[in-house]
C-alpha cells in the first residue's frame, strides 16, 4: 500500500503522468495483491453510516421540498467525461451551456432561470461555491462525476445547507460510499473533436473488517467545438476510510489542474451567420497586417480539497457529525493585449511611445477552510431532528502580471499593475425538525441564523480602490405540511425566506453603488402520487424577490456576467414530471417547467459616449434575463436484457439576453435530440453511446449584450455561444 501513498498525493508527477503509464500502475497495483479481499461486514451498517455524512443537509419524501435524486447508477451511464452540469440537463427546470460548445470545459447551469451563483453547491456537505464571486468553477474538478455515490438537485431555497444562500437551487454531492468487496476499473472514452476520457479507480474493499483506502486518477482532453476551445484537464480523488461498530471517519484528497483556451468572448451576431465557430480570443494583428492568434491565450488554475469527516453513532436515536476542510487554489489566465494604453497600466510613455502590444496574467490565490457540524435525533416515527452549522474562512489574493511587453524595457518584466485582498468569515446555525402531527400529518420546521463578514483592501484592475468591510446577519426561517392522502399519494406545501450577500464582483462592477443584500420569499405547494407503473409530481412556486441582483446581461473585462438590484421581482411557475411504464421494457420519463419570470417597474441606463451623460429609459414590468417562460425534457428508454437505449429531447424557450423584454437581445428558442445505447457484455465489461444533438440543430443556449447611445442613436450588440452540431461519444468500462 505504501505505493498508493506515494503516487497520488504528489501531483506534480501524476500531471505529468500519459493515460498509459496510468493504466499501467493500476495493474501494477493489482498484481501486487494491493486489492487483497477480506471479510465484510454488514451492508446495512455500510450504508446507513455513509449517508449519514450528508443526511443533515439532505432531506426525504417527508420534506415538503421538491427535489431529484440521481445515483451511482444513473451518473454512471451518464458519464463519458462531460461536465456534471451537461449530465443534469434532463432534470426539471434545468438548463444548461457550454463554452466550448461541447460540455467539457467551461460549463454553467442554470435552475429556474437562476444561474450558478444562486446554486448553492456542497461536497458531503462542505461549500464548494467560490467565497466570494459565488459562482461554480466545473473546470476545476474534472470527471469528479467519476466519483460520486449520489446526487441530489433541490429547486427553489430549498432546506438548511452550509456556504452561500440557495435562490435557485441547492445540489448536495455525496463522495463514493466505501466498498465492502475490492474492485478496479477502467473507464476510457472518445468522440468528436479529439474529445477522450481515461480514468483509473481502485478500492481494497474492508481489510480487516474495518480500512479501505480507493482512488481515482483521470485525464482529459479536448480539442472543443469552437475554434481552439481546447481543454487539457487531469484530476485524481483518493480516500482513506475507518468503519467502527459505532464510528466512521473519512478523510479525502482530491482535485484538479486545467489548461484551457479561453471560448468566453462568443461570437457576434454577423459571424455566427458565417463562421459559427469563430474565436476572438487572442486574435492581434502582426507587423505584415496578418491576422494570428495568440497560443497561450489559456486559463490555467489548480484546485486541491481536503476533507476530515468523523460520524459517530452515539445511540439508536442520536449521530453526530464533525467535518474539517480545507481547500487550496492558485492560478492565472493570460491575454495578449494589442496596443494596449500604458497609462491603463499605472506606466509611463517608453519615449514616444504611449501604447504598445504586452501579454498580461491576472492571478488568484485562495485558501478556503473551516468546519462543519451536525446532531441528528431520530427517536421514533414521529419526530426527526437535526441542529448543526459551520464555520468557514477564505483568503483571496487577486493581482495582476505584466509578463512581456513589445516597447517595454526588461525592468518592467513581471510588473505588477494592481494587488488587493479579500477576507470572509461565514457562520451559520440551524435546527430543523419533521414531526408527524396525526396520521397523515407531517409538519417541517427549519431555522437558520447566518452572519458574514466580508473585507476587500488594496486595488482591483482599471486602478479601482477597494476599501469595503461588509457585514450581514441573516435569519432564513422555513416550515411545511405534508398530508399523505393515500399510501400512494400526498400533498405538501412550504414557506422559505432566503437571503444572500453580493459578490465581490459586484462591488467591483459596481463602485458608484454599493449593491445591496437580496432577499426572496418562496412559497411552494406540490401534488405526489406513484402507482405500479407510474409516478407522477406536481409542484407550484411563488418566488418573490426583494432587490434581487439580476443579470444586466452585459459582462465584465473578464468574462463574468454584470448585475444589479432589481428592488421588485417574482418568477412564478408550475413543474410537473412523470414517469410511466409504457411496456414491459418501454419507460417514459418526461418533464415540463412553465413560468413567468418578471421584473416590476423596471428601468434601463443606458451611457451616450459622444458626451457621456446617462439616459435612463423606463420599460415598466420586464422579463428577467435568462429565464425561458418553457423549459422541457423527455426521455424514453428500452431495456431488454444487456442492452438499453434511450431517446432523450430538451427544449427551452426564448431567453432574453438582457431584462428589457426586447426581442433583438433574445437568444432563439431550441430543441436537441440525443440517442444513448449501452451493452453489458459481461459482468465486468460494458459500452455506452452517446450521440449528442442527432438533428444537427444549430443553436446557441447562452450570449450576452451591450447596449449604448451615441449622438441619441440607440446601438446593441449581441454576442451568442453556439453548441455543437452532431457529435458524439463512445465508451468502454472494464472492472476488475
Amino acid at each position: 500500500m505504501k505505493i498508493i501513498f506515494k503516487l497520488q498525493p504528489n501531483c506534480r508527477r501524476f500531471f505529468n503522468l500519459s493515460s498509459f503509464r496510468l493504466v499501467s500502475i493500476f495493474f501494477f497495483l493489482v498484481s501486487c495483491g494491493a486489492f487483497s479481499q477480506e471479510k465484510q461486514t454488514d451492508s446495512t451498517k455500510v450504508n446507513s453510516l455513509d449517508e449519514v455524512l450528508v443526511a443533515a443537509i439532505r432531506i426525504d419524501s417527508k420534506t415538503p421540498v421538491t427535489f431529484t435524486n440521481l445515483n451511482k447508477k444513473e451518473i454512471k451511464t451518464r458519464n463519458l467525461g462531460q461536465d456534471i452540469p451537461i449530465l443534469m440537463n434532463y432534470l426539471p427546470s434545468v438548463v444548461t451551456t457550454s463554452d466550448a460548445g461541447n460540455g467539457i470545459g467551461y460549463t454553467g447551469i442554470r435552475v429556474r432561470g437562476s444561474d450558478a451563483t444562486r446554486v448553492n453547491i456542497t461536497i458531503n456537505g462542505i461549500p464548494y461555491n467560490d467565497s466570494e464571486s459565488q459562482g461554480t468553477y466545473w473546470v476545476n474538478m474534472p470527471d469528479f462525476a467519476s466519483s460520486l455515490e449520489s446526487v441530489q438537485l433541490q429547486r427553489g431555497v430549498g432546506s438548511s445547507t452550509n456556504g452561500s444562500g440557495a435562490f435557485g437551487a441547492s445540489l448536495n454531492m455525496l463522495t463514493d460510499n466505501y466498498s465492502k468487496k475490492s474492485s478496479g476499473e477502467i473507464s476510457n472514452s472518445g468522440g468528436s473533436f479529439n474529445s477522450r476520457k481515461n480514468t483509473v479507480k481502485f478500492s481494497t474493499g474492508l481489510l480487516n473488517n474495518h480500512f479501505e483506502i480507493a482512488g481515482r486518477l483521470s485525464v482529459l482532453k479536448s480539442d472543443g467545438y469552437i475554434d481552439r476551445a481546447s481543454s487539457d484537464l487531469k484530476s485524481y480523488f483518493l480516500q482513506g476510510t475507518y468503519v467502527g461498530k459505532t464510528t466512521l471517519l473519512k478523510a479525502l484528497a482530491f482535485g484538479g489542474k486545467e489548461k484551457t483556451y479561453q471560448s468566453w468572448n462568443g461570437i457576434d451576431a454577423a459571424t455566427l451567420e458565417s463562421n459559427r465557430t469563430f474565436n476572438s480570443a487572442g486574435m492581434f494583428t502582426d507587423q505584415l497586417g496578418n491576422i494570428r492568434f495568440y497560443d497561450n491565450e489559456t486559463d490555467n488554475y489548480q484546485q486541491d480539497h481536503y476533507q476530515l469527516h468523523w460520524n459517530e453513532k452515539i445511540s439508536d436515536k442520536w449521530n453526530t457529525n464533525l467535518a474539517f476542510h480545507y481547500t487550496k487554489g492558485k492560478g492565472y489566465f493570460e491575454n495578449y493585449i494589442e496596443d494596449a494604453a500604458l497609462t491603463d497600466y499605472g506606466l509611463l510613455p517608453v519615449g514616444t511611445e504611449v501604447a504598445t502590444d504586452l501579454i498580461r496574467q491576472k492571478w488568484l490565490d485562495n485558501d478556503f477552510y473551516g468546519t462543519t457540524f451536525s446532531l441528528q435525533y431520530e427517536g421514533s416515527t414521529k419526530i426527526k431532528f437535526n441542529f448543526g452549522g459551520a464555520w468557514n474562512r477564505y483568503v483571496g489574493r487577486h493581482y495582476g502580471l505584466i509578463t512581456e511587453g513589445k516597447s517595454l524595457p526588461v525592468s518592467y518584466k513581471n510588473y505588477e499593475w494592481y494587488r488587493s485582498r479579500s477576507q470572509k468569515t461565514d457562520l451559520n446555525f440551524y435546527a430543523k425538525a419533521n414531526l408527524v402531527l396525526a396520521d397523515r400529518w407531517n409538519a417541517y420546521l427549519d431555522l437558520q441564523y447566518r452572519t458574514v463578514g466580508h473585507t476587500m483592501l488594496g486595488t482591483a484592475d482599471k486602478f479601482l480602490t477597494l476599501t469595503n468591510q461588509n457585514s450581514y446577519q441573516f435569519f432564513n426561517p422555513k416550515a411545511g405540511l405534508t398530508l399523505q392522502i393515500s399510501d400512494d399519494a400526498k400533498i405538501y406545501s412550504s414557506i422559505s425566506l432566503g437571503s444572500k450577500e453580493p459578490s465581490r464582483q459586484d462591488f467591483v462592477d459596481n463602485p458608484n453603488t454599493a449593491p445591496r443584500p437580496e432577499y426572496l420569499q418562496d412559497y411552494e405547494l406540490g401534488y405526489q402520487r406513484a402507482g405500479k407503473k407510474y409516478a407522477l409530481q406536481l409542484n407550484g412556486y411563488f418566488m418573490k424577490y426583494k432587490d434581487q441582483l439580476v443579470l444586466t446581461g452585459a459582462l465584465n473585462n473578464v468574462g463574468e456576467a454584470i448585475r444589479t438590484n432589481a428592488p421588485d421581482s417574482y418568477r412564478l411557475g408550475l413543474e410537473a414530471s412523470l414517469n410511466y411504464q409504457i411496456l414491459p421494457h418501454v419507460l417514459w420519463s418526461g418533464n415540463v417547467t412553465l413560468s413567468q419570470n418578471k421584473i416590476q417597474n423596471f428601468s434601463e441606463k443606458l451611457t451616450d459616449y459622444e458626451n457621456y451623460t446617462e439616459k435612463i429609459i423606463p420599460h415598466g414590468t420586464t422579463d428577467i434575463a435568462y429565464s425561458p417562460n418553457v423549459i422541457a425534457g423527455n426521455t424514453i428508454t428500452y431495456k431488454r436484457g444487456a442492452f438499453e437505449g434511450a431517446l432523450l429531447s430538451k427544449y427551452v424557450g426564448k431567453q432574453y439576453l438582457d431584462n428589457t423584454s426586447t426581442e433583438k437581445r433574445s437568444l432563439a428558442a431550441y430543441a436537441t435530440q440525443d440517442l444513448r445505447f449501452s451493452y453489458v457484455f459481461s459482468k465486468l465489461i460494458s459500452s455506452t453511446l452517446l450521440m449528442n444533438n442527432v438533428l444537427n440543430s444549430m443553436y446557441s443556449s447562452n450570449g450576452y449584450t451591450y447596449s449604448y447611445l451615441y449622438a441619441g442613436e440607440l446601438t446593441t450588440e449581441n454576442f451568442q455561444y453556439p453548441q455543437a452540431g452532431f457529435n458524439f461519444l463512445l465508451g468502454l468500462n472494464i472492472r476488475l
